[in-house]
């Protein structure tokens, strides 16, 4: 009887307080992923019939039609801009985010700011600006054509150019934070060092800065990468259709297509290359920690 009482003190005191812990997270993990994702990868599977339904009957017809050629030309247009808009948030991120990281004063606290607040505002509403901005008969055009610089509207809008400048806009903060982070975490007596040591800066910057951070660089440019695979909002407003990307072929699928298995079929795909990317930033030595995992 004493050894029974010991052991339910023991559960009382030690799994018990784990239990009421874990157990809401698991079972929100569950509900809202692990169950999602298992119809997901199960619909991926699946066929429809001549209304539309989803027929619970397996195929990889579905896997197969990824591999057509007009959509293997979405692929490489897509993986082009999201790959141009990675390089550009980078190249306008890393200055930015080195001015924060080495102002000691209390406008960093501002700096900072400035990157936090565009995530008090919806994106759909920042990009629907932009597409007024950059109008034909937008704030631009009207200043341009109000000081003469130009006879006529320039056409802005609906070029990849545009979309690729909205995704810059939308996912520079998911470049700046991680830059930051490394580069506040970098130790200042090492860039000293190297200055005594006779290295100019820009040798500093390529043999000392980028091996430092690049766990931060990587780190951001997944966080810009993947996203800008998946923003079709951006490419629908301001590419006006004209830059598709998969993930406008996954909202059309699901959307106005009513082909829910083509859809989560490429769905799959895009979370493959997600976990894919993912690896490899393991691989290099990439903190998860970084990525909010």
């Amino acid at each position: 009887m004493g050894d029974k009482s010991k052991e339910k003190m023991r559960f009382r005191s030690r799994i018990l307080p784990a239990l009421t812990t874990v157990a809401p997270v698991s079972l929100w993990m569950i509900l809202f992923v692990a169950i999602p994702m298992i119809y997901v990868i199960v619909i991926s599977f699946c066929n429809i019939d001549e209304n539309y339904n989803v027929v619970f009957q397996f195929t990889f017809k579905n896997y197969i039609r990824l591999i057509d050629p007009d959509y293997l030309k979405i692929y490489l247009q897509s993986l082009l801009i999201a790959f141009l808009s990675t390089v550009l948030a980078l190249l306008i991120a890393f200055p930015f985010a080195w001015i924060i990281a080495r102002t000691k004063s209390r406008r960093k606290n501002i700096f900072y700011m400035l990157v936090i607040i565009p995530f008090w505002t919806n994106s759909l509403i920042r990009i629907y600006g932009w597409k007024t901005f950059l109008g034909n008969s937008g704030w631009l055009n009207s200043f341009l054509l109000k000081v003469h610089l130009v006879k006529e509207p320039l056409d802005l809008l609906y070029h990849p150019a545009t979309t690729v400048l909205g995704m810059v806009y939308c996912l520079f903060p998911f470049m700046v934070l991680p830059l930051y982070s490394a580069l506040e975490k970098l130790d200042g007596s090492l860039l000293e060092a190297s200055a005594d040591l006779g290295a100019r800066k820009v040798q500093t910057f390529f043999e000392v800065i980028l091996p430092l951070t690049s766990s931060g660089i990587f780190s951001g440019c997944i966080m810009v990468f993947i996203p800008a695979l998946g923003y079709f909002y951006v490419s629908d407003i301001l590419g006006g259709g004209n830059t598709d990307m998969i993930g406008n072929l996954i909202e059309r699928q699901f959307q106005s297509g009513n082909n829910w298995p083509l859809g989560a079929a490429l769905s799959i795909i895009l979370i493959l290359v997600t976990l894919l990317l993912v690896r490899i930033y393991q691989k290099l030595g990439g903190d998860m920690e970084s990525l909010g995992v």
